[in-house]
């Protein structure tokens, strides 16, 4: 029993040095080896211990005297601190009086200082968008640099600077009253720079290649819609001239694209108001193009009829090619019949002729009175769109819905400027067809007054 509890013990000793890692992992042959084995382990694990108990107390010597030196450090700032302090508060003293004896000596110049610096802040304004400085830029630079000087305590602007600030004032009223040419790189709507020689008109306008331009954030360039025809004709007149006067126009409202020319390069074109009509517009075209073309036609054809009546009447024989050759040939193929049996057969030749002559009366009539209730028809539905966009996005806009109603209205100019010409040609071919018509009865009426005499 007492072997077999020996060699128990032995075993759980055995597995709790194997456990712990501190024995060597060769295994004990008997009780005196393993003694000697945990011996030896507590005495590595004893040596290990001491070597970190001395190297905490050296970090710990360490950390403390790392604290001595921060604690040295920040009593060292705050003395440093409290002298940049009380130097401060000299120094604000100082500067304090020193400004007191500035503003006690400047005395009036200080309000001489104010009004120039609001001439400068109004002339740097102006000159920001002037299109002089399209021909000398770089103006502002120097009324920034005067404007501060005079709002700094600790400069002041030189004599030179003040008169330059007159002399800007001077040369921008001047250069107002000039018409020069300078050259100067222009970007055109498709964004390539091109060098070309500009024609500034005073503080109004520029000009180039007979376009007119526009000055915005330093950059010049051309707009991308122009003016009619007649104000660039007279823009190319100015950029060639060299003397005398040239008619041109300028927009006094604005040297960048004023509202006069604004007003005039977004008002539509001709094209553009056609197109604003829509498919009713269209429609109004169409039947218009029609009844000119078919007035013209039957216009011409009543024309070369009436000359061959004309000559007809003129003639002894009659010919076939004209009605009244036709109504003649009928009279003369019954010379024996009696007065109202010819009658009714020159008018039965008559009937056969004037469905020929009076062709397209009736649809020209239809077209002039049918092309204004066109108009009025896309007036109405304009009308109703725009009033719809109204009622969605309201009226805040007043452009967006005078710009609506006046599309609505274009129909109605379609429909007028179709029917009062289709009104003139009908009137003109009805009166063709009439005078050969009146003809054909009158020679009739002859025929049938010589066969009763004969009779």
């Amino acid at each position: 029993m007492k072997l077999t509890f020996a060699k128990h013990l032995a075993a759980a000793v055995v597995a709790s040095v194997f456990t712990t890692g501190a024995i060597a992992q060769e295994k004990a042959a008997t009780l005196d080896e393993l003694l000697n084995m945990v011996k030896q382990d507590k005495l590595v694990e004893s040596k290990e211990h001491q070597a970190r108990e001395a190297e905490f107390r050296r970090d710990k010597n360490k950390q403390a005297d790392e604290l001595r030196r921060a604690q040295n450090t920040k009593a060292e700032e705050e003395a440093r601190s409290e002298r940049l302090e009380n130097k401060y508060d000299e120094q604000d003293l100082a500067v304090q009086d020193k400004r007191k004896q500035l503003q006690d000596r400047l005395g009036s110049l200080k309000e001489l200082f104010g009004h120039l610096t609001s001439t400068a802040g109004d002339l740097r304004t102006n000159i920001e968008t002037s299109i002089v400085s399209a021909q000398y830029p770089g103006r502002t630079d120097f009324l920034e640099e005067l404007i501060d000087k005079m709002n700094s305590n600790t400069k002041l602007p030189k004599i030179e600077e003040i008169e330059r600030l007159w002399y800007e004032l001077q040369r921008e009223t001047i250069e107002g009253g000039k018409v020069v040419k300078f050259p100067a790189t222009v970007i055109s709507p498709e964004g390539e720079a091109q060098a070309t020689e500009v024609v500034r008109i005073g503080t109004f306008n520029l000009l180039a290649d007979g376009r007119y331009l526009e000055f915005k954030g330093g950059r010049i360039s051309e707009l991308p819609r122009q003016p009619a025809g007649r104000y660039l004709s007279g823009a190319a007149d100015l950029a060639t001239a060299t003397s005398g006067f040239t008619k041109v126009g300028i927009d006094p409202t604005g040297p960048s694209g004023g509202s006069y020319l604004a007003a005039l390069i977004g008002s539509p074109n001709l094209v553009e108001r056609w197109h604003q009509g829509g498919v009713v517009g269209y429609i109004i075209s169409a039947v218009g193009v029609f009844a000119m073309l078919l007035g013209i036609y039957r216009l011409i054809v009543l024309s070369a009829v009436s000359s061959k009546v004309t000559s007809q009447l003129k003639s002894q024989t009659a010919n076939t090619n004209n009605p009244l050759g036709r109504v003649l040939k009928v009279a003369e193929g019954n010379p024996s019949l009696d007065t109202e049996s010819l009658e009714l057969k020159l008018e039965e030749a008559v009937l056969k002729e004037k469905p020929a002559i009076e062709s397209g009366l009736n649809l020209l009539k239809i077209i002039s009175a049918v092309a204004p209730l066109l108009g009025l028809l896309g007036t109405v539905t304009g009308m109703i769109v725009t009033f719809q966009a109204i009622t969605i996005f309201g009226a805040g806009d007043p452009k967006a819905m005078a710009g609506g109603i006046s599309g609505a209205l274009v129909t109605t100019v379609l429909g007028l400027v179709v029917a009062i010409p289709t009104v003139l040609m009908h009137t003109v071919v009805n009166g063709r067809a009439k005078r050969i018509l009146h003809v054909l009865e009158e020679q009739t009426a002859g025929i049938i007054a010589e066969n009763a005499e004969r009779k």
